[in-house]
């Protein structure tokens, strides 16, 4: 499953050359050229890391940053600043709003790619592994094969990609939409109740033997896999 990311920049040139770097490192790249398309993208669809400038038209790359950290879908989306801004005082402005690094321009995409995986490998430690592991279910991703308390449990393709997508995003809400979208596909065109059929499948699936549920249904949002009680 490709990892998405959200690309935010109004320079045309650097924005084409981005979406080619991040496509040849196996990434899904969606792009917006100012704050507000960006907010819309976010929306529809949760990317797994945001590459964000900080001058922006009209709304501002710290503006988006601090409307994404409010937003209960998107405030653990990792995000990192592009910016012609090198004073200590802008760095620290743009972390305390809640990005997870900064980048000066220019700067070497290697260094930007580099510093993509390590947020990743920090951030979303699922991405950099073959075994995914949440409470008592562990999956081996090169085997096909989910174990629960020691016992393999048995699960159709699409409960699988489910599972896989809820471990790789752990304690994270999604709407219905958003579940169609990442793990179905977004140019599939299925009617949303189609996830509460394969959300029933997957948990009579993980609870046989009276296990705990650890995909709670947020009300009025979507789905997440939380160990609360």
């Amino acid at each position: 499953m490709k990892k998405l990311a959200l690309i935010v920049e109004d320079e045309s040139s650097l924005l084409t050359l981005l979406r080619y770097n991040l496509e040849s490192e196996g990434f899904e790249v969606i792009e917006a050229i100012n704050g507000e398309e960006a907010l819309i993208l976010i929306n529809e669809r949760l990317p797994d890391i945001i590459i964000l400038d900080w001058m922006l038209p009209n709304l501002s790359g710290i503006e988006v940053c601090r409307r994404v950290r409010r937003n209960d879908l998107a405030r653990n989306v990792p995000i990192i600043m592009l910016t012609a801004r090198s004073e200590e005082n802008d760095r620290i402005r743009g972390l305390d709003y809640g990005a997870d690094d900064y980048v000066v321009k220019p700067f070497s995409t290697n260094e930007l790619l580099a510093r993509i995986r390590a947020v990743l490998r920090r951030l979303r430690p699922a991405f950099s592994e073959n075994t995914l592991k949440f409470s008592d279910i562990e999956m081996d991703l090169v085997a096909h094969r989910v174990m629960r308390n020691g016992v393999h449990i048995r699960l159709g393709p699409t409960e699988f990609r489910l599972l896989r997508h809820f471990m790789e995003h752990p304690k994270r809400v999604f709407t219905r939409e958003q579940l169609l979208d990442q793990v179905w596909g977004h140019e599939v065109f299925i009617e949303s109740r189609t996830v509460d059929v394969h959300i029933r499948r997957l948990r009579k699936s993980l609870n046989k033997a009276g296990e705990k549920d650890i995909i709670r249904t947020v009300r009025s949002a979507g789905y997440s896999m939380d160990n609360k009680k």
